[in-house]
């Protein structure tokens, strides 16, 4: 297993980037997380699962769905907010 948590950054709000990752991740399943809107502009996912699909979600956040603009995907290392939820397992949704 593995976790990843990222900031993708570009014209990713309110075009549907959320839902996007949402989808994305059912379609490959087998991965928990969530992924939550940022003030900055940003977006950012925790995730987890088989590193072979979680490979594959990183690739899906480099493009992004059909209005989006992904600048960049930076992996975010041991920085977690309290106010966001933990990964439940077997659940990916918008918080």
């Amino acid at each position: 297993m593995k976790e990843v948590y990222i900031k993708i950054k570009g014209r990713v709000q309110g075009i549907g980037f959320r839902r996007f990752a949402v989808r994305e991740a059912q379609r490959i399943g087998g991965i928990s997380g969530w992924v939550h809107n940022e003030a900055d502009g940003s977006v950012e996912i925790l995730m987890s699962g088989e590193e072979d699909k979680i490979d594959q979600m990183l690739v899906s956040c480099h493009k992004g769905p059909l209005l989006a603009r992904v600048d960049s995907v930076d992996f975010i290392i041991g920085r977690r907010s309290g106010f966001l939820p933990l990964i439940e397992e077997g659940v990916f949704r918008r918080v």
